[in-house]
C-alpha cells in the first residue's frame, strides 16, 4: 500500500473503532441509569433540559459545555456572510456531502466533552430524546454527519439504544438523511445504522 492509502486505511479504522466505542459508552450509561432510577431517560421521565445533568454524573468529562444552541465549547449558530447569526444551523458541523451546515437543535440540551475527548450533545425538548457523538471531538475534522458525528435515539418504551437510521428509529429514509445528493440540513443523521452494519461504510464517504 501507498503512504495516502496506508493514512486513508488508518483513518477509516478509527473512525469505525470510535463509533462502536461511543455506542458502547453510550448504551452503559443509559442502561446504568435504567437500573439505578428504575426509569426510561425519556422526554416524560426527564422533563425539558434535565437528562444532560444527570447523564453528565455516569461519565468522566472534561468539560461541561452546558445547555446552548451557541456554546462557547461546542456547537455555535451559524454566522452568514453578513455577520448575521442564524439559529438552527451551526458553524461546527456539516452535513454528510457537506452541502450544508447541520441542523443544531438537536445538539443544544446538555453538552459534555468526555475524559476520552468524545463530544456528547443531548436532545431532550421534543418527541424523541436524541444523543448526538463527535466521536473524535470538537474541531476535529472532518466534523460532518455521518463521517465522525453520529446521532442514536433512545427507545421511550423499551430502552434500547436505536443508533439513527434503524428501522424502528425516528429517521429511515437514507434519500433524505444519508444521501450523496441531498441537500436537507439533517442529512447524515440516519447513517449511524448504515455505519454500524455495513462492511465498507467508511470506505464510501462522500
Amino acid at each position: 500500500m501507498t503512504i495516502p492509502a496506508v493514512l486513508e486505511h488508518h483513518k477509516q479504522t478509527a473512525l469505525k473503532t470510535g463509533l462502536k466505542k461511543a455506542q458502547s459508552v453510550l448504551s452503559e450509561a443509559l442502561q446504568q441509569i435504567i437500573y439505578d432510577t428504575g426509569v426510561i431517560p425519556n422526554i416524560t421521565n426527564y422533563p425539558t433540559q434535565t437528562l444532560y445533568k444527570t447523564l453528565k454524573t455516569y461519565f468522566s468529562i472534561t468539560k461541561d459545555c452546558g445547555i446552548s444552541s451557541n456554546s462557547s465549547c461546542a456547537v455555535q449558530n451559524y454566522t452568514d456572510e453578513n455577520g448575521e447569526i442564524k439559529s438552527g444551523i451551526t458553524d461546527n458541523y456539516r452535513t454528510y456531502n457537506n452541502a450544508s451546515n447541520a441542523y443544531s437543535y438537536f445538539f443544544d440540551d446538555g453538552q459534555l466533552i468526555l475524559a476520552d475527548g468524545m463530544l456528547l450533545m443531548i436532545e431532550n425538548n421534543s418527541a424523541v430524546t436524541l444523543f448526538s457523538i463527535d466521536i473524535n471531538g470538537p474541531g476535529t475534522k472532518p466534523d460532518k454527519w455521518g463521517h465522525d458525528l453520529f446521532t442514536f435515539e433512545i427507545d421511550a418504551e423499551t430502552g434500547a439504544l436505536l443508533p439513527m437510521g434503524h428501522p424502528d428509529s425516528s429517521y429511515t429514509d437514507e434519500n433524505t438523511y444519508c444521501s450523496k445528493t441531498s441537500s436537507d440540513n439533517k442529512n447524515g443523521i440516519a447513517c449511524t445504522y448504515k455505519a454500524l452494519t455495513e462492511k465498507d461504510y467508511f470506505k464510501n464517504l462522500p
